[in-house]
């Protein structure tokens, strides 16, 4: 069975482990976070070695319909991110060490 697992069980593993106060921790996450979104909101890739990339890719305009009154609807285009694992996590999500 998968769990969900939060940000706070993320910050007190890594507080835990590294004997670090949990504000801190909470607080380099956050910027790690904050981070991460301005560079993709500006066009930016990213890349972390090993683990995956970031990046942005523009959904095209379609038509669908909605499913209620079965009526066409334009959907806009609009951006999306799109992650690709790296390396590591694909081996390691396969079962291979």
């Amino acid at each position: 069975m998968m769990a969900t697992i939060t940000k706070k069980q993320l910050v007190d593993r890594i507080a835990q482990s590294t004997q670090s106060k949990n504000s801190l921790v909470q607080s380099i996450i956050q910027h790690f976070l904050n981070n991460i979104v301005s560079e993709l909101s500006e066009g930016n890739r990213i890349e972390f070695r090993d683990f995956g990339v970031f990046e942005i890719r523009i959904r095209a305009a379609r038509k669908a319909h909605n499913p209620k009154t079965f009526e066409s609807v334009q959907v806009p285009a609009k951006h999306t991110v799109r992650f690709k694992m790296g390396r590591l996590m694909k081996q390691k999500l396969n079962g291979q060490s």
